[in-house]
């Protein structure tokens, strides 16, 4: 709203114009409405609220430039405030008047001096615009002052609270450290008790295993004394129910020796005794070993081609045959049964060539069921009994023969050959027999 020509050099203040603007829409709602002015017909049909806000740039240009509309709402002004309106015709501005109505009222009803009462009007509102935002900033630093200084007052318990609490958490690190450092020592003595205790721990584990090994051995020794104790009395019962004894047997067979020794013709026309031989009392035994004894054969190798038949020719020799240990050097393609079945046959060609007792023994470890084994006459065959290898059994025969009896055992195992020799009896290997049967 700008009134250059009348005197005005700058708009009218805000205050002053919405009042301006306020004042014409009250006037504009009482109008007729054939008495409003075209452009402002519109919104004189607005709500009274409404219509000062949503219509205040078409009333203030109208106002600007419908002076009978201005007058019109001069008149309205002049019937409400008549002192004010009276006092400013006369030139005269009341001093306690407030400056935004005496500037409307100067603008609407136009006395002399109007357009210089409305920029005093604009300097006492800036003056008081002014002098409130000082109270508004000296209130406002009044507040900020007033935080600043509670604040102040907070920061200083704040820091009080805090250096205690810094004071109460060095004791409590204090402490902790000297505990830490407690523990730390405890946990070093620990440690070196421990490594003590595993010392001696792993000294007794090895003093401990020591013992259980020599314990072991030991036991293994006890126990194999004693199931010979047991196989012994076992073969002394058997014995004494058929009315002999193993030692009866012995002196018989060394009798017999003698007796075929003396006649020179003994084997030739020697016929089986029928008297249990001392092999017969043998069922799967075990025991330890006997001291060395002399081998009685004359002093050939071990794989001289003479040697088996010149042990044949002994007196009573017994002639032990570690079966598999043949059957598989000569004819290991075949089935157990066959390798068997092949050797018994060519034992009872020698057997009924010689006249000697022949005692063959198999590994029957192994074995689920009993065999069927059909056995020449004058060949015993044996098997070892479970938890037994045939081994053991010819070493209990060896064992169980008299001192001084001719021996011979058939096998090219090594260690059964080593123990047999030492016990007494000459080894054979099994390729001499292999091929004694086969010239037989």
């Amino acid at each position: 709203m700008s009134s250059a020509g009348e005197g005005l050099s700058r708009p009218l203040p805000e205050q002053v114009r919405l009042n301006v603007v306020d004042l014409a829409a009250q006037v504009l709602g009482t109008m007729p409405a054939v008495s409003v002015p075209p452009p402002l017909r519109g919104i004189a049909k607005f709500d009274p609220r409404k219509r000062a806000k949503l219509g205040s740039a078409p009333i203030a240009a109208q106002l600007e430039n419908d002076k009978k509309f201005r007058e019109l709402v001069a008149e309205s002004v002049a019937a409400g405030w008549p002192e004010l309106v009276a006092s400013l015709a006369e030139g005269n501005v009341p001093p306690a008047a407030d400056p935004v109505l005496v500037a409307a009222a100067a603008y609407l009803t136009r006395p002399p001096g109007w357009a210089e009462m409305i920029e005093a009007a604009r300097m006492d509102l800036e003056q008081s615009a002014v002098a409130a935002e000082g109270s508004e900033r000296e209130e406002v630093v009044t507040r900020l002052r007033e935080q600043l200084a509670a604040q102040k007052n907070a920061a200083k318990e704040e820091g009080e609270r805090l250096r205690e609490q810094i004071k109460t958490a060095r004791a409590e690190n204090s402490d902790l450290r000297r505990k830490l450092h407690e523990a730390r020592e405890r946990a070093k003595a620990a440690a070196r008790r421990a490594e003590e205790m595993e010392r001696t721990a792993d000294e007794a584990r090895s003093a401990a295993s020591a013992a259980g090994s020599a314990g072991e051995a030991e036991l293994r020794r006890l126990r194999e004394r004693l199931a010979d104790v047991e196989k012994q009395l076992q073969a002394s019962r058997q014995a004494a129910r058929e009315g002999r004894s193993i030692e009866d047997a012995r002196i018989r067979v060394l009798l017999d020796a003698l007796q075929d020794a003396s006649a020179g013709l003994r084997r030739e026309l020697a016929l089986p005794t029928m008297i249990s031989r001392p092999a017969d009392s043998v069922a799967a035994v075990t025991g330890e070993r006997p001291g060395v004894r002399g081998v009685p054969a004359r002093a050939l190798a071990d794989d001289d081609p003479q040697l088996l038949d010149q042990l044949l020719a002994l007196p009573q020799v017994h002639l032990i045959i570690d079966g598999y240990n043949v059957t598989k050097t000569g004819y290991g393609t075949l089935t157990l049964a066959d390798q068997r079945t092949r050797l018994m046959t060519g034992l009872g060609g020698l057997v009924a060539q010689t006249r000697v007792e022949v005692t063959v023994v198999f590994d029957g470890a192994e074995l689920n069921a009993p065999v069927q084994v059909v056995a020449p006459r004058g060949v015993r065959v044996l098997f070892s009994e479970p938890g037994e290898i045939a081994d053991d059994l010819i070493r209990q025969l060896v064992r169980a023969e008299p001192p001084g009896r001719a021996i011979a055992v058939v096998s090219s195992d090594r260690e059964v050959a080593e123990s047999v020799r030492r016990m007494g009896a000459r080894p054979v290997p099994s390729g001499l027999l292999l091929r004694r049967l086969g010239r037989a």
